[in-house]
């Protein structure tokens, strides 16, 4: 199974928690309090991300009628009402705020040709009970896209060849960090055994690019056999936090690195997938998920921005935690989860105790070892 910034588990049994309650367990006590779960419409929602406010909440939600895929939301968190901001036609993922403007970023198929095609046969491959040999597709018509908040003056940023996505900006605006496949495409420039790759494993071409906020001046970060993605930019905005997947796609680490691609630095070593890193708004550290104490029951994480540390345990409720973000205040933790009483993937919210994380990382043992994959 490939796993990327927007994976949703399916085929497991999870423990049965009050709806839009939560069991927290003795580990997770430590950290989040108040816990309460967000959204339930639609058959899944997650990948949330907050405006620099902090008053929005920017997410994926399976909730259109005659689309099974995922859309692109806003939610107000003061009154909770959602509105849709993406076109409503193909697929998207992965929306971010652009800071000091009301527009968003987002990854989207809509000028697919086959696009509706392709939303019928879903809904037909779903009906047979078929199920997909990966969750995520890596669709070559994504591109990326720039709107403003009620989804008008839609602009289009990328117009490569192969899967744009996963993408976020800088903190001050400026630049765009992203996942492309580009360089797989046209596959007829690839050798035989890499077309073969392609086929099997799309994700394997996986590679970070950056470029100015308009789309100008697209440049390549990582050359890594294996899957980079699932970027974002430090609070300072010096350096990149992602996931690297090792080739075969069962290892999975956290890394870091300079906005130039340079100055590499290994966080995670856990010989299992570590995926879907996010900063702490004070730079401190990083919180990210791993299936460490088993395959199906994802955790939450959090390790110091160096990797000086051994992360430390977040979350010990079964079932996926994952995909988490801080509110711009670094007082809340959000994110996406399938304790609900009916197992879905939906969004939660709880409070959370910075200090509390300092000192558990500060305890924590010394770890050895922070070299990325061999170039």
């Amino acid at each position: 199974m490939k796993i990327r910034r927007g994976l949703w588990v399916a085929g497991c049994v999870w423990s049965i928690a009050p709806a839009g309650l939560a069991a927290a367990g003795e580990i997770e006590s430590r950290f989040i309090r108040n816990v309460r779960q967000l959204t339930h419409e639609g058959e899944r929602n997650g990948e949330q991300y907050f405006s620099p406010d902090g008053k929005l909440l920017a997410f994926m939600g399976e909730r259109e009628p005659g689309n099974p895929f995922f859309q692109i939301y806003i939610m107000d968190m003061a009154s909770g009402q959602c509105h849709r901001v993406s076109t409503g036609k193909g697929k998207t993922t992965c929306p971010f705020f652009r800071p000091g403007t009301d527009r968003l970023v987002f990854a989207s198929t809509h000028l697919d040709p086959q696009a509706e095609a392709k939303q019928r046969g879903e809904y037909e491959r779903r009906a047979s009970g078929l199920r997909k040999r990966s969750p995520w597709d890596y669709d070559e018509h994504y591109d990326l896209f720039a709107c403003r908040q009620d989804g008008s003056e839609l602009t289009r940023l990328t117009d490569a060849a192969g899967y744009d996505a996963e993408s976020a900006y800088s903190p001050d605006g400026r630049l765009i960090v992203f996942c492309s496949l580009r360089d797989a495409y046209p596959a007829e420039k690839l050798t035989p055994q890499e077309r073969e790759e392609l086929d099997k494993d799309p994700s394997y071409f996986g590679e970070l690019y950056i470029m100015n906020a308009d789309g100008s001046e697209q440049r390549r970060l990582t050359d890594w056999p294996g899957y980079d993605g699932g970027p974002f930019f430090s609070p300072d905005g010096q350096r990149i936090v992602w996931r690297h997947f090792e080739p075969g796609g069962r290892l999975a680490d956290i890394y870091t690195m300079r906005i130039d691609g340079s100055d590499r630095r290994r966080l995670t070593d856990f010989g299992c997938m570590s995926w879907a890193p996010f900063y702490h708004p004070s730079g401190a550290y990083v919180v990210f998920n791993s299936n460490k104490h088993g395959y199906g029951n994802f955790e939450l994480f959090i390790v110091d921005a160096d990797g000086r540390h051994e992360p430390v345990r977040v979350t010990d409720t079964d079932g996926f935690d994952g995909l988490a973000v801080f509110t711009p205040d670094g007082r809340k933790l959000c994110w996406t989860s399938t304790r609900g009483a009916d197992a879905k993937s939906q969004i939660w919210l709880a409070d959370w105790d910075h200090e509390a994380a300092r000192t558990g990382l500060k305890e924590a043992p010394v770890r050895s070892g922070v070299e990325g994959p061999a170039e």
